[in-house]
């Protein structure tokens, strides 16, 4: 069996509301948060799979295309690979929020086809998000789910970013 970390795109790997960036509906709208690359390449090193599973309602909502977020998400594992930070598969919910479907965080259907496809070790794995439906969706499935930037009583632990929570699963892995 496979370990493997799945990461939400906006918040944890990429600005979302912040001085530079509303939303991320174009690739260049996409700004790496500090340490990203690195943090996943510490993973990749360690022998984690990486999954990026994000809800992209923008799509449903008609703010961008498929081929839109499909260039977004090309462009995002290109720029990470130059920095030797490579991410196995990304997924995406692109249903509008209000459809109610499966795979959209808190629905854990992304992560269950992942840990399917891969033959990934939920008991050797990780989930880190940045919003509550984020951790609601790992927590269903029986990963540590983890929170950057902001905290959650539900969340195994809390930390200001990626790189902080790639350092303390490294060690977590080691116990």
């Amino acid at each position: 069996m496979n370990k493997a970390v799945f990461l939400d795109r906006d918040g944890v790997i990429n600005e979302v509301k912040s001085n530079r960036v509303k939303f991320v509906n174009r690739k260049e709208d996409l700004y790496f948060l500090e340490g990203v690359a690195e943090a996943i390449k510490k993973l990749n090193e360690a022998g984690f799979h990486i999954f990026v599973v994000t809800n992209q309602g923008g799509v449903g909502l008609g703010y961008m295309t498929e081929e839109t977020l499909e260039d977004i998400h090309q462009h995002m594992a290109r720029e990470l690979a130059k920095e030797g930070a490579n991410i196995t598969e990304i997924m995406a919910c692109t249903h509008s929020p209000h459809e109610n479907c499966y795979c959209r965080k808190p629905g854990s259907q992304m992560l269950l086809d992942l840990i399917d496809d891969y033959d990934v070790d939920i008991m050797k794995s990780y989930l880190v998000g940045d919003r509550e439906p984020d951790i609601e969706a790992g927590n269903a499935v029986g990963i540590k789910s983890l929170m950057v930037v902001n905290t959650h009583p539900e969340a195994y632990k809390c930390f200001k970013n990626l790189s902080e929570a790639v350092e303390w699963i490294l060690e977590d892995e080691k116990a």
